[in-house]
């Protein structure tokens, strides 16, 4: 069964453009697990880069990128060489050679209509618990500044313990969860909740 919202990754080792990883030793970091369709396409290839223009900003929030294709791992590595001469951008991530289709199918991400990967991603907490994914058409690049949104927003519930509302930035309030009794809705309003079952905290 592929793993859903909120499940623990299974364990697992496979080779990289970086060599072998195994997903265990990633326990107490945050991981962002990307597949794309190909190695050697266009739109792949403009958001590896944009993956790397921004790796930074992910390395400063503690978050680990993963990229995931089905290509083998000569390959992925043409393609890093490709990008590195006629485009000056070096990848500094390992992309996983799932040759076997081991790892894409623990996150239901091959295509059944070519049997490629779709561009499928998931955020992976401390814990190894996928906390949010989504898939993406061939056609449509990803923004990497909603990920790094979702990645603040993830990691300030993780702190805080606090949700957080509609597009929300960092330094906006959070919002606490509802109230399980009716005993808390009336205390939530005397507390200056601007409604019983919404309260903002910054």
């Amino acid at each position: 069964m592929p793993i859903a919202l909120g499940e623990k990754v299974p364990d697992f080792t496979v080779n990289t453009s970086k060599g072998p990883i195994t997903m265990s030793s990633y326990k107490g970091k945050w991981v962002l697990l990307f597949s794309h369709p190909g190695d050697f396409t266009p739109v792949c290839t403009t958001e590896f880069m944009a993956f790397t223009e921004r790796y930074d900003d992910f390395k400063k929030l503690g978050v680990e990128l993963i990229g995931l294709s089905i290509d083998s791992v000569f390959s992925h590595i043409a393609w890093i060489r490709d990008i590195k001469e006629k485009y000056g951008v070096e990848i500094p991530f390992p992309i996983i050679a799932d040759v076997n289709k081991e790892v894409a199918n623990i996150f239901n991400i091959i295509n059944p209509a070519d049997g490629m990967t779709v561009r499928g991603i998931f955020i992976i907490d401390p814990n190894q618990k996928v906390r949010w994914m989504a898939y993406y058409p061939a056609e449509v690049g990803r923004s990497i500044s909603e990920l790094i949104r979702v990645l603040k927003a993830l990691k300030f519930n993780w702190d805080r313990k606090l949700a957080t509302p509609a597009n929300w930035q960092e330094g906006d309030p959070g919002v606490m969860g509802a109230p399980g009794t009716l005993e808390e809705s009336y205390a939530r309003e005397k507390d200056g909740a601007e409604r019983w079952y919404l309260k903002r905290v910054k």
